[in-house]
């Protein structure tokens, strides 16, 4: 997989795709990373990118041109251009084992108050990563390429891992613990010892039911309120 990111903010993400799983990914080949910066398309003497919004309003929006010359630098005909946005839909599971399957990923990073609403015909989709507001996309673009990338077959060490985890599961993954067995006087569950595979696997089925009910009932099948599943 490739991964282009359109940003004006380069530095921000040296240390997140160099280290740890994003690191190890690139080390091994199976993801590659390249930055597009809208600036060194700017047409404006002074590389100025932004500009203020037609019918008045707070903030600078980012300039069509250059955000479109940034993609067309990197795009491709395989290419799946994604714009960061908070009218995105919210971002999943299911989302990012989608986006893993691409061959070549262009992440749109937003800043100010966003971009000039006609890029939109440019984007094949919009993710937001909660409903909030940050100063850019950048720290979202992050998360996406992040979660995707730790899906790409051979990128972890045991395919287990992925069908295990929270989000992978319908509902959120069991409680886990490790040595010592004692620790302020709270101790691990006795079956978690027992070395009986199958009342374990019992006990993390329930375990896993009860912590979901306690903190996210909304992920259990048939719930009508999900809005982390899509």
């Amino acid at each position: 997989m490739k991964i282009d990111f359109i940003t004006l903010f380069k530095p921000m993400f040296a240390e997140v795709l160099a280290s740890s799983i994003m690191g190890r990914a690139r080390e091994k080949g199976l993801v590659s990373f390249g930055f597009s910066n809208p600036r060194d398309f700017s047409r404006d003497k002074h590389k100025r990118v932004d500009d203020r919004p037609y019918g008045g309003g707070p903030g600078m929006l980012l300039k069509a041109g250059p955000v479109a010359a940034a993609i067309k630098s990197v795009a491709k005909h395989s290419s799946w251009v994604v714009y960061l946005s908070p009218h995105g839909a919210p971002f999943s599971a299911r989302a990012a084992q989608r986006l893993s399957k691409e061959r070549h990923l262009i992440l749109v990073c937003g800043h100010y108050e966003g971009v000039d609403a006609r890029l939109s015909s440019l984007f094949d989709e919009e993710i937001s990563i909660g409903d909030y507001v940050l100063t850019g996309g950048e720290l979202p673009a992050m998360v996406v390429a992040d979660a995707a990338v730790r899906l790409i077959p051979g990128v972890l060490k045991s395919e287990e891992t992925v069908r295990c985890e929270s989000f992978s599961l319908p509902g959120l993954e069991h409680p886990q613990y490790t040595r010592p067995r004692s620790w302020r006087g709270r101790k691990v569950p006795g079956v978690l010892l027992s070395g009986d595979h199958g009342k374990i696997s019992a006990w993390k089925e329930r375990a896993s039911r009860r912590l979901t009910l306690k903190k996210r009932p909304d992920l259990l099948p048939g719930n009508r309120i999900s809005t982390i599943k899509q």
